[in-house]
């Protein structure tokens, strides 16, 4: 059987099976979708390329073979991603009742769970004692309170505060105690009888300082040392996300790996006894998906009288069929800069004119693009949105009646490298699932 008829049998069912274009890779699967579309069909759609998913997941194995990625649901909980990463094995970073719950349906391992979001809700933490997830963060006094209440066999593991100004998305203005008051939480954990197995922290989502990772873990192994002090075996530690999903950052993925794996070599190394994990999101979906878009609408704007220091005499609005409160609400809350592509080409030396694009809701604010260089199209033609797939379905609405686009996935061109000698196989789901050796 050829590699990716075995990931499709692994990944695919009755439910997912419609939204699959085979033997096609995403290009293909686009250009197909594009060409089937009538006149009366031209709702955006998303074309997820799972064989780009499976692609990281071997790239991060060979680059950070002794951190064991926790997927970010968060960022994107499409089914099929979710069910691809199952199949290999990743474990899942979950923030509420209703991430457990999803990934869990999928058969994963209650211990293949970590509730990674230090304010829960009471019912929350319930659920997830109940049906057995029992790692879980915290980074306050008033949390170990509600879980020595609730759930007192719990692992606990501390979120520590970093140094993330310089990321995307910071994220310790939100979460994460100060590494010097880590003595102090520990104290209050063992006078609550709470176990806490370890330390996590998030240099912010989208890391852009490779140092960052470096005094973070510089600080967590510090606090491993206050908790043996106290009388804690300290054995995990979850350092995050942050990482790159798009081949074109800086720093680059493997930058930050390297500076990562020499980190953890001082102050973690190897038969040290601790476990290691992070949570990955944008990581192993950012260039995954594409996203197109049909042109519904366009409005030519010319200079009004009075302004002689507008650049042209004219620009184009070209209105799409997804906006800001769709998939590109990425634009305002992870700060994403997008580029729109013409699908259709034009010759060298084509014409372009200065030009914006707009979503279909009736908000002002709904602009992807303020100021663009494009060529004239009409109404009809579609804009392609590349390395669309992090913190954007996700995150959309239905505001205005305006549905989100419709999911396919494609999966032709799949590494065979996770199907390789020393690979286990074990049950999963009613398929064979293999797990990349470490």
């Amino acid at each position: 059987m050829e590699c990716d008829e075995i990931w499709l049998e692994m990944v695919v069912d009755s439910v997912l099976a419609p939204k699959f274009i085979r033997d096609h890779t995403a290009k293909e699967a686009l250009r197909k979708r594009i060409d089937e579309a009538t006149a009366s069909d031209l709702d955006a759609f998303i074309i997820t390329d799972l064989a780009e998913v499976l692609r990281s997941h071997c790239r991060w194995v060979a680059t950070l073979p002794r951190v064991a990625p926790f997927y970010a649901v968060k960022c994107n909980d499409s089914e099929g991603v979710l069910k691809t990463l199952a199949a290999v094995g990743v474990g899942f970073d979950c923030a509420s009742q209703s991430e457990i719950k999803t990934v869990l349906a999928l058969g994963v391992a209650p211990e293949k769970i970590i509730y990674a979001n230090p304010c829960k809700q009471i019912s929350h933490i319930r659920y997830a004692r109940d049906c057995g997830v029992e790692m879980m963060t915290f980074d306050s006094e008033g949390e170990l309170d509600k879980v020595a209440s609730t759930f007192p066999t719990a692992k606990m593991v501390l979120r520590i505060a970093t140094d993330d100004s310089k990321a995307q998305c910071p994220l310790s203005v939100k979460f994460g105690a100060p590494a010097a008051d880590g003595s102090r939480l520990l104290q209050r954990a063992r006078g609550l009888h709470l176990d806490v197995i370890g330390v996590s922290f998030h240099v912010g989502s989208g890391c852009s300082e490779p140092g960052a990772f470096t005094r973070a873990i510089r600080d967590a192994r510090s606090v491993f040392d206050a908790g043996a002090a106290i009388g804690f075996n300290m054995r995990l530690l979850d350092i995050g996300g942050g990482f790159p999903g798009t081949p074109d950052a800086s720093p680059a993925f493997e930058d930050l790996a390297t500076v990562v794996n020499e980190a953890l070599a001082e102050h973690f190394p190897p038969g040290c006894g601790i476990e290691i994990i992070a949570e990955p999101g944008r990581y192993y979906v950012a260039s995954a998906l594409t996203l197109a878009t049909s042109i519904i609408g366009k409005k030519t704007v010319r200079k009004k009288e009075g302004n002689p220091g507008a650049a042209s005499e004219q620009s184009i609005m070209y209105y799409i069929n997804d906006g800001l409160y769709g998939s590109f609400n990425c634009i305002l809350y992870d700060h994403a800069c997008v580029t729109p592509i013409p699908y259709l080409t034009r010759g060298p030396g084509a014409v372009v004119h200065p030009s914006s694009v707009w979503g279909p809701t009736c908000d002002g604010l709904d602009c992807v693009v303020e100021c663009c260089q494009l060529p004239e199209m009409r109404v009809g033609e579609w804009l392609i949105f590349e390395n669309m797939g992090a913190y954007t379905t996700v995150g959309g609405s239905t505001f205005n009646g305006f549905q989100r686009p419709e999911v396919f996935y494609t999966l032709t061109g799949a590494p065979c490298e996770p199907l390789g000698e020393g690979q286990a196989t074990v049950k999963f789901a009613g398929a064979a699932r293999a797990e990349c050796t470490r």
